[in-house]
Parts: C-alpha cells; sequence; structure tokens
C-alpha cells in the first residue's frame, strides 16, 4: 500500500507540473568563420559575409608595407 502511494504522488506530482504552459526557448547560436559569419534562432538564420578588405602599398622609413583597411 505504500509503495502504492508513493508511485501515486509521484505521477500526481508529474502531472501537476506538465499542467502548467511551458515558454518556447529563445536561444541563439552565432558562429564566425574565415570567409562568413552566421547567426541560426528559433526564427530562421542569417548568414554574414565579411567585407573586401582594401590594401595598399606605403612607403614607411623606407620600406614597403602592406597596409589593409
Amino acid at each position: 500500500m505504500r509503495s502504492f502511494l508513493l508511485i501515486a504522488a509521484a505521477l500526481l506530482a508529474f502531472g501537476a507540473t506538465m499542467a502548467f504552459e511551458t515558454t518556447d526557448a529563445n536561444a541563439v547560436v552565432c558562429a564566425r568563420g574565415v570567409y562568413r559569419a552566421g547567426c541560426a534562432g528559433a526564427r530562421g538564420a542569417v548568414v554574414v559575409r565579411h567585407p573586401v578588405a582594401r590594401c595598399r602599398s606605403v612607403l614607411v622609413n623606407g620600406v614597403y608595407v602592406r597596409r589593409c583597411y
């Protein structure tokens, strides 16, 4: 009888916790790669490309140095 009451109490507690409405998780996962970055969430995904770097050679102290912006 005692084990029956323990099982019934456990089932009642489990049913009570499932009766409440749960909210959706709004987790977002982002990653940054070499060529592009992206984020994925509950409503879809977004991919962003890195802008093309503009490089030029500049003379610094008699030595040409490559500067990228």
